[in-house]
């Protein structure tokens, strides 16, 4: 069982989230919005009082945030937090400079990453048939796929990093 925290937990975040839980692992959810991490916690995540709670007791942490903004900000909350040599994984859809720009604070940290947007929407989420088109390098990637296994059905690695991001922006 990996202990994973999970930030962002609305309409695509819960029921990923949901469904790490569902698979055996330990998930410390955090978001903003009280009435989404009730809902997390219905579904078995543990609740973290903020997202560097969350972090520094997992080993793998995943955000699912609505904008490239909040990631880099959270990541640069989080990098510092994070067990040396843990995986970051954003499943965000953001633009490729600021995939790259959190990919940069998780090298810099000591941390493997990857860019790992999603295709498949809130029912693919629900049904852990998401596809993830994934940027990082091949260390990274190899500990991140049996994670996103437990999300999605078609895990693609495409790349350096901002790969995943710069693919999906061509398939949509």
């Amino acid at each position: 069982m990996t202990t994973i925290a999970f930030i962002g937990l609305g309409n695509m975040g819960g029921p990923m989230a949901a469904n790490l839980v569902k698979a055996g692992h330990e998930v410390l959810g955090f978001d903003l919005v009280a009435a989404l991490c009730e809902s997390a916690a219905k579904d078995g995540v543990a609740i973290a009082a903020n997202a560097v709670e969350a972090v520094t007791r997992a080993d793998v942490a995943i955000t699912m945030l609505p904008a490239g903004k909040p990631v880099v900000a959270v990541w640069s909350e989080i990098v510092g937090a994070a067990k040396k040599g843990s995986l970051l994984i954003d499943s965000s859809t953001i633009d490729v400079d600021s995939a790259r720009r959190a990919h940069a604070l998780a090298k810099g940290a000591g941390l493997l990453s990857v860019d790992a947007p999603v295709s498949g929407g809130v029912g693919g989420a629900n049904a852990a048939s998401l596809t993830f088109m994934c940027g990082g390098a091949a260390e990274a990637f190899a500990v991140a796929r049996p994670i996103l296994e437990k999300m999605g059905k078609r895990i693609v690695h495409c790349g350096d990093a901002g790969a995943g991001r710069r693919r999906k922006s061509a398939t949509t």
